[in-house]
């Protein structure tokens, strides 16, 4: 599979991804639900989702969609640092792409400054487990065979709307795009660095754990897991985790 390829589908995945993130929240929004059945809604949109990008691209990229998942390749040497550097920016670029995409479905302007706060130690804590969990989810579940990734990381991205007070950005990529959306999934971006950070070294601490739980683990390529989660496990030949939101 050719680097252009590669990076197209990790572009593109993020972007429909980010889009169907923010797009659920708008429509919940819209709609006027409770805020129980907005969270179901797009905790289900966006798990099922993430299946389905899993099964597209999953094969061209490994499906990454985030860069917590294409660092923990970096760390465990299962794709180069220049690629690795090329997918982040492209997921970076997918995600602001997805918020336009939405914002212009819904009739809004392409960015709009988030203005809800999301600033608590909670946030900080959540996000940190969240990744933690999500990159744990994606080394060990490969241990139990190529076609059950999917379904772990789908399944583990719905629960983790659910587990944490942020429900769950788990994705950098996708953190920094939501602080350019007014949408109930917006992010303040003066609270974006803080929860990046968490993320980042919640997926490093999960990376270090799970490479010593599964020292015999190994791949022989070098494009790394799907997932977003975001959002880890599974080479470029399989379907992958990544992701989130």
């Amino acid at each position: 599979m050719t680097i252009q390829r590669q990076l197209a589908a990790e572009g593109l995945g993020t972007a429909i991804l980010a889009a169907m993130a923010i797009g659920s929240a708008m429509m919940a929004e819209r709609l006027g639900g409770s805020p129980l059945t907005a969270l179901l809604a797009c905790s289900l949109v966006c798990g099922l989702g993430l299946f389905a990008l899993l099964a597209c691209f999953g094969n061209i990229s490994g499906a990454h969609f985030n860069p917590v998942l294409t660092l923990s390749e970096v760390v465990r040497g299962q794709i180069a640092a220049p690629l690795a550097a090329g997918y982040i920016a492209v997921q970076c670029i997918g995600a602001l792409s997805g918020v336009a995409a939405a914002h212009v479905m819904f009739n809004a302007p392409a960015f709009e400054a988030a203005t809800i706060a999301r600033s608590t130690s909670g946030h900080w804590i959540g996000e940190f487990i969240a990744a933690f969990g999500l990159i744990g989810v994606c080394i060990g579940s490969t241990r139990h065979g190529d076609r059950i990734m999917p379904f772990a990381v789908a399944a583990y991205v719905i629960a983790a709307f659910w587990f944490t007070p942020s429900s769950a950005f788990l994705n950098p990529a996708m953190t920094l795009a939501k602080a350019v959306t007014a949408s109930p999934a917006g992010i303040r971006l003066s609270d974006v660095p803080s929860l990046v950070t968490a993320q980042l070294c919640g997926g490093l601490a999960s990376t270090l754990l799970f490479s010593w739980l599964y020292p015999n683990q190994t791949s022989e390529h070098t494009s790394g897991p799907a997932s977003v989660m975001c959002n880890a496990g599974l080479d470029t030949q399989t379907v992958r985790a990544s992701l989130h939101r």
